[in-house]
């Protein structure tokens, strides 16, 4: 492969990976999570969040088909898995404001909902394996590391993004990504259920 067709493929593949991984379309949902939090305590969130999210990512492009086969487990399956789980957190979020639970360790959110399933979902995951087998391991991994280094310095700018919003524009925000959180969710659904009806006829 010359410099330049690699080059190629590492930006179709950062770009692709970037558009599903949407960290600017959860920043609303992030802000919310991390509203009562201390600055130290945020840094522990999208530390833990960026490092989770990397692995499941570089974990499920090597062995991702392997762990559905050994489990008998379809990526539609895991679709459905998946969109209830986004549908259940942007539930909480609509009805209460938030998701945050007063004993969740800022580890425990930056892996769950952050890094899975906000940041790295069946998207994300689908993407992956199919970089690899599109493109190579170089190219994947670089793309993973790429987009994950990008979303880190999002994350590292939320406060700044929280205070022009302000407390009120945040929870709008939250609300109405929420609502697109939960369609997303229904439609992850609908696309797992509708491959299980195709397959079964």
């Amino acid at each position: 492969m010359s410099a330049v067709e690699f080059a190629t493929n590492l930006t179709k593949a950062v770009i692709v990976l970037f558009i599903i991984v949407d960290p600017f379309g959860d920043i609303p949902i992030f802000m919310s999570l991390m509203e009562m939090m201390t600055g130290s305590q945020k840094r522990k969130v999208f530390n833990t969040a960026v490092i989770v999210g990397s692995v499941l990512l570089l974990v499920f492009a090597f062995t991702g088909q392997e762990i559905f086969a050994l489990f008998g487990v379809s990526i539609y399956a895991f679709e459905v898995a998946g969109g209830i789980l986004l549908l259940i957190i942007a539930m909480r979020i609509l009805i209460s404001g938030s998701m945050n639970e007063q004993n969740d360790s800022p580890e425990s959110i930056g892996a769950v909902p952050i890094a899975m399933p906000l940041l790295v979902g069946p998207g994300a995951i689908t993407t992956t394996i199919f970089n690899i087998q599109a493109y190579d391991v170089y190219v994947t991994v670089l793309s993973v590391l790429i987009v994950m280094t990008i979303v880190w310095v999002i994350l590292r700018y939320v406060d700044n993004i929280y205070r022009f919003l302000g407390k009120t524009g945040s929870l709008v925000i939250a609300r109405v990504v929420s609502l697109l959180i939960a369609a997303i969710a229904v439609q992850y659904i609908l696309n797992g259920v509708e491959q299980f009806v195709r397959i079964a006829h």
